[in-house]
């Protein structure tokens, strides 16, 4: 019983994995595509529908975590996801006057190599039992990299995005009303540029943040590891 239930989670997880990669596919390739015909104005109408469900089916990761099906810290997912979902959704998708900036060439293409190369690492982890050693070693070493843009391209997009914010007062919530509730979505994004930059300056200076310190940690592990063996 408990082969069975091992076979039918690695299964489960490998059309995950596989699955979502041809997602981040097929937004590398309308991007770079766009990006060399049309510019980078053109490259979010391109990209928008497949981005917005790779980017949203890695609410999953969260619920594997939460369930135990797969060993990823939670508390290093989350803050992660949850950044990405509030720019693709709450950004991007609410604030049309953002799309044809430059950073949304950045932010997609440094977001889609990361998740090419993540999911068919976990993708062939989870069919074969094994991934290649050059693909472990992109797996834990272009992070170093595209991490950086990635989260400068998510910094610079909700940076512009505030004056739309808050001339729109989309979401924001005003009193009086029944619930006697009030919400200014204007703040909130301010809000989340705070928690983002402290990280943002860190990375670039002596620290750095929760999730790239765990980043680090799981390459020396993982190298350390494939030498071994």
């Amino acid at each position: 019983m408990a082969g069975l239930s091992s076979g039918l989670r690695r299964l489960y997880l490998s059309v995950y994995n596989w699955t979502v990669f041809a997602g981040w596919a097929q937004v590398l390739f309308l991007a770079l595509k766009t990006l060399k015909e049309s510019g980078h104005v053109a490259v979010y109408d391109a990209v928008e529908r497949p981005l917005q469900l790779a980017q949203t089916a890695a609410v999953m990761e969260i619920l594997h975590g939460l369930t135990g099906l797969v060993r990823s810290p939670v508390s290093a997912t989350l803050p992660q996801i949850g950044s990405r979902l509030y720019v693709t959704w709450a950004i991007l998708w609410s604030f049309p006057e953002t799309r044809t900036h430059f950073l949304v060439s950045s932010l997609v293409i440094s977001w889609s190599i990361t998740e090419i190369i993540r999911y068919s690492f976990f993708g062939l982890k989870e069919a074969l039992g094994f991934a290649p050693s050059w693909l472990l070693w992109l797996r834990y070493s272009t992070f170093m990299i595209l991490y950086l843009t990635g989260i400068t391209s998510e910094v610079g997009l909700i940076y512009i995005a505030l004056p739309y914010i808050k001339a729109s007062e989309k979401y924001s919530i005003r009193l009086p009303n029944k619930w006697n509730f009030s919400f200014d979505n204007f703040y909130a994004a301010i809000a989340t540029l705070g928690i983002y930059i402290p990280g943002t300056y860190t990375l670039f200076s002596a620290g750095s943040p929760h999730m790239y310190t765990y980043m680090l940690g799981q390459r020396k592990k993982a190298l350390t590891k494939s030498k071994r063996e």
